[in-house]
């Protein structure tokens, strides 16, 4: 038997397709991590989203386990590097929701782009300004940073803008089509008006955009952040911010998350918080972009398509 635990909620298409590949699969995902801890020796698989973290000490106890699957794009909550050492394959799904971030951020840029929010909000208070005059995209250049499954579906809505569409991504290269040109960090710095990030949290990208980073870019510009909160310096867009270097942002995640991005449980008090929230130059969303009807779907089905491309011929 190989048996698979699925520890968080998911589609139920993720069960279905596992079941039919001839997996014994066990849904709860209502555990807490003590009893997820105390059952999770019993099983070959796991799935999970970002409400666990699976550290060494957790790996240790899965003394069956061949695989850790995260319904997702990132993995910042598995330790890759110690699970890898031991023989686990470590998966995830970024296929599935790359169409909706990508989506979202044009999105969020749009509304920051023509002031929508603002126009939003003065309607429905009986204010009929037509003053809110908006900017277009048409002409400006696009920077993006990570040019993976979310940074790539980004560049494909952008298509049609008539935007100039550049792309740097250190581990990636000879990926230039139509309409994206790889670049160099140099040229992006240069060219960028639009700064649209799509890196994954690790190490090396932990507080990458900080106020050095942010000042190598030549012109003032915007920044849109769908990856994750800690690859952004609040407290350094804000000071950009106010200087004017930056002229707008869109964020969908913030530093202050939790790690199961279910709430903000820091920062609430924030002086740089608190000038997120009241500024008319800065869209947020709660951590939403890649969530969509289709996507929760997508992002199962794919998961449960690679556990069998892998694991199929260890059942037979």
């Amino acid at each position: 038997m190989f048996k698979i635990l699925t520890a968080e909620p998911t589609h139920k298409i993720l069960q279905k397709k596992l079941e039919n590949a001839g997996f014994i699969c066990e849904y709860l995902p209502k555990l807490s991590f003590t009893e997820l801890k105390s059952i999770i020796p019993e099983y070959d698989g796991l799935v999970i989203r970002s409400k666990f973290k699976i550290d060494r000490d957790f790996i240790n106890t899965a003394k069956k386990i061949k695989f850790i699957a995260r319904a997702g794009a990132g993995t910042e909550n598995i330790d890759t590097g110690y699970a890898e050492s031991k023989n686990i394959k470590c998966l995830n799904s970024p296929e599935g929701n790359r169409d909706s971030v990508g989506e979202h951020a044009l999105g969020m840029l749009l509304t920051l782009f023509h002031k929508i929010n603002i126009a939003d909000k003065e309607v429905r208070s009986g204010i009929w300004n037509r003053k809110n005059i908006g900017t277009e995209l048409q002409g400006k250049t696009v920077g993006i940073l990570g040019y993976g499954n979310m940074g790539s579906a980004f560049a494909q809505r952008l298509k049609g803008f008539s935007v100039k569409i550049i792309a740097y991504d250190k581990y990636k290269n000879n990926f230039s089509n139509d309409f994206v040109s790889e670049v160099t960090l140099e040229t992006l710095f240069k060219e960028t008006d639009i700064l649209s990030i799509h890196v994954p949290l690790t190490e090396e990208t932990l507080f990458m955009i900080n106020d050095k980073f942010i000042n190598k870019f030549k012109k003032t510009m915007y920044i849109i952040n769908t990856a994750r909160g800690k690859v952004l310096k609040t407290d350094d867009l804000v000071k950009n911010l106010k200087t004017g270097k930056v002229t707008g942002a869109a964020l969908d995640v913030l530093e202050y998350e939790k790690t199961s991005f279910s709430d903000i449980f820091a920062g609430q008090n924030s002086p740089v918080l608190q000038y997120l929230l009241s500024s008319e130059n800065v869209i947020l969303t709660p951590h939403i972009a890649g969530s969509s009807d289709a996507s929760y779907q997508k992002i199962a089905e794919i998961l449960a398509d690679k556990i069998i491309s892998n694991y199929k011929v260890d059942i037979q």
